[in-house]
């Protein structure tokens, strides 16, 4: 039963086999100097500063220019970055949305431009607001992770807690919390919830809607906590460790000891913090996604692109890691 409040390494990489050409059809550039720009979402968040790190670090590599540019959550200025990165004659644009509904415009603005363009992270599509009702053959190519994968990990690890702590489904719930209206939140969270079901059983759901924030988490699973009483356990997760967190700290503050939580991270980049601390925390595991690796991944596919002529894949994953308390500090995940 759902309650519902209005509430990706290069080594292992797996490409799609469908080829989109959302690109320039210029020749390649193969002796030209290449200047690249890479708009990201929040940032300031742990994952995305990683992805930058990793963007720049494979830049300097190959030799190109590299502009990262935080859009934070504001879509109007994801296009007119965009306009400004055309305008400065950027040799390719590499795009993590703050929403995806900006994505249409973005497609046409690279195209009139004639610049290359790939998203990073999450989908758009280039003909509708909405990727999730986009045919295949309009989606933008994407570098990141498989929601499905990240998804099945995190509920197939959330089941192995559930059952090894033996509690009861009738007072127990579990909180799925994301933003609603980004395409590949939807996909892992209900990915977890099959994997979930199909190795514990079905329990009670509580879906939460969220801005993908600690703080905004925080404020809707308390809400969604207060139209709950009388639930003794619960197992978390959502789209990324942000949820993950905020729930856990809603559920705290309520008076749910960290032993009635269950939480299952994605990024793993918040979830370390609390292991760091070596407190009592219903942070149980996370599912560690290496934001540089998808950033180095997002900058050689484009300068293989423009040097090359190689078409973009359709989509390219990232391998990923499940840590915990136990063998996080040598999975190679860095704790800041």
């Amino acid at each position: 039963m759902r309650t519902t409040l209005v509430v990706a390494a290069a080594a292992g990489l797996l490409i799609g086999s469908t080829l989109t050409a959302c690109s320039s059809s210029d020749a390649p550039q193969a002796d030209a100097h290449l200047s690249l720009t890479y708009l990201q979402k929040q940032g300031d968040q742990g994952y995305f500063v990683s992805e930058a790190a990793g963007a720049k670090a494979r830049a300097a590599q190959l030799g190109v220019d590299l502009k990262v540019v935080n859009l934070g959550d504001t879509v109007e200025r994801a296009v007119s970055e965009a306009q400004g990165a055309i305008d400065q004659h950027t040799s390719g644009l590499i795009v993590v949305v703050p929403d995806p509904s900006v994505g249409p415009q973005l497609v046409q603005e690279a195209k009139a431009g004639k610049v290359p363009l790939l998203s990073s992270d999450d989908q758009i599509c280039s003909v509708a607001p909405d990727p999730q009702a986009c045919a295949h053959q309009n989606l933008v190519p994407r570098i990141g992770f498989s929601s499905e994968q990240l998804g099945g990990e995190v509920g197939k690890r959330a089941a192995a807690e559930y059952k090894k702590a033996g509690w009861n489904p009738a007072d127990t719930r579990i909180i799925e919390a994301w933003k609603s209206d980004v395409t590949v939140c939807g996909e892992r969270v209900a990915a977890a919830a099959s994997a979930f079901a199909g190795d514990a059983g079905q329990l009670r759901t509580v879906d939460v809607n969220t801005d993908n924030t600690p703080s905004g988490a925080q404020a809707k699973v308390a809400a969604a906590l207060a139209a709950n009483p009388g639930v003794k356990h619960w197992v978390v997760w959502g789209c990324n460790d942000e949820n993950v967190q905020g729930a856990i700290t809603a559920l705290s503050a309520a008076g749910v000891a960290a032993d009635n939580v269950i939480g299952v991270g994605l990024g793993a980049y918040l979830a370390c913090q609390d292991w760091a601390t070596g407190k009592p925390t219903g942070m149980r595991a996370a599912l560690f996604i290496n934001g540089g690796d998808v950033g180095a991944l997002a900058v050689q596919t484009m300068v293989d692109h423009l040097r090359t002529g190689k078409p973009f894949p359709q989509e390219a994953f990232a391998p990923t890691t499940m840590v915990d308390p136990s063998n996080w500090t040598t999975s190679g995940l860095t704790c800041s």
